[in-house]
């Protein structure tokens, strides 16, 4: 819920004032930036790092930037990170234990001491993402401290979208483009800067220390039609309106001939699930210290994808790459609504830019449910 509904116009001047206020605050910014040809999160000292006048062209395995004449820093879609790994770490110490001077094993809980992050640049699908991992690391009587702390800790800067990539599709997964999960200020970018808009006390606080004059309704104008750009763009869709149809039609499909297609093409390299905002399946495991006195047990991210993944009592139960791709899919767009009374897909289409042979998720459930996975726009 917003504070206020009064919107905002921040110049681009005032862009870089806005990283001092937050680092003043406490905060280590976190934004996007050009790296190894992708657009990666990392520390954000200056706004010169940030993807100024860069565009990303996705396709089913493909990945590619360029650069256009619109000088935005916010003009691409989205990389291959989300908020995921910042808040639920790819490895980290869960707890230690070592041996006392009379060789007691004492056991103590480990958890970094790290500074708040205010993450420059949330899209509405990597929020949406967020919001479902809130439910896996949150709920329930055992809650995940390391989780909860740097939730708590966080501070978003969201970003309305104003382009789409061919391999989005949140406006089917009803997450996008437009930002709709909490945020603490969120931002849309226009040609001379941003229309900004207050979601917590926390936003209100840094905004007015920007000492923002109000957007003008041209201006408001301007932010709307971007966001709707964004959305016309979109051509790809998840099958069906009601997406727990789609569940029951999955689970009544499971001997469906394209179980068995789909995994002639899949590597199960997992891929999708590291690029994936949701997924949140680990192992654990134990690094013993070589004088046999320590040791630190780390949780990783794992995937289901692996043989491991299924090993129980001596056994894979996931033998083979159907079963393991059915697994991921069915429980992706399937059983998250029974766990966590959601859809664990949120179309931000990374499974399909990042996978090394181009598998396409809509495409594959278009293929199971008989329906189309090309999106009609409405506009037309």
């Amino acid at each position: 819920m917003t504070v206020n509904k009064i919107s905002y116009f921040m110049p681009y001047s005032k862009l870089q004032e806005l990283l001092y206020i937050l680092n003043n605050a406490g905060y280590s910014c976190i934004g996007p930036q050009v790296r190894d040809g992708a657009i990666i999160y990392d520390v954000l000292k200056h706004t010169d790092q940030l993807p100024w006048g860069i565009r990303d062209h996705q396709t089913p395995g493909g990945y590619q930037l360029e650069q256009i004449k619109e000088h935005k820093a916010f003009a691409f879609a989205n990389g291959p990170q989300a908020i995921k790994p910042l808040l639920f770490k790819p490895q980290e110490t869960v707890w230690k234990v070592k041996r006392d001077p009379e060789g007691k094993l004492i056991f103590q809980p480990h958890q970094d001491k790290e500074q708040p992050i205010a993450i420059i640049g949330a899209r509405s699908c990597d929020l949406a993402a967020m919001s479902i991992q809130d439910k896996v690391f949150l709920e329930g009587p055992h809650p995940d401290p390391r989780y909860k702390k740097r939730r708590e800790q966080l501070f978003v800067v969201a970003v309305n979208c104003s382009y789409s990539s061919n391999n989005c599709f949140c406006v089917s997964a009803g997450t996008g483009p437009e930002v709709k999960n909490p945020f603490d200020i969120l931002m849309t970018e226009i040609d001379e800067g941003f229309v900004m808009h207050i979601g917590s006390k926390k936003g209100q606080t840094i905004l007015a220390a920007l000492d923002l004059s109000k957007a003008k309704a041209i201006q408001c104008k301007k932010a709307d039609k971007t966001i709707h750009q964004a959305a016309a763009m979109q051509t790809k869709r998840i099958p069906l309106e009601n997406k727990r149809e789609l569940r029951d039609l999955l689970f009544a499909n499971l001997n469906h001939p394209r179980w068995e297609d789909v995994a002639q093409r899949c590597l199960s390299c997992g891929n999708c699930t590291s690029v994936c905002p949701t997924c949140f399946c680990h192992s654990e495991v134990e690094n013993p210290g070589l004088d046999g006195q320590s040791s630190e047990h780390q949780r990783e991210w794992d995937s289901c994808f692996t043989a491991g993944h299924s090993y129980l009592s001596g056994k894979v139960i996931r033998d083979d790459t159907r079963k393991r791709y059915r697994q991921w899919l069915t429980h992706k767009v399937g059983s998250w609504f029974d766990q966590f009374n959601t859809s664990g897909c949120v179309g931000c289409g990374r499974c399909v830019t990042w996978c090394p042979v181009g598998i396409d998720i809509t495409e594959e459930l278009a293929a199971i449910s008989g329906e189309s996975n090309v999106r009609i726009n409405e506009n037309e």
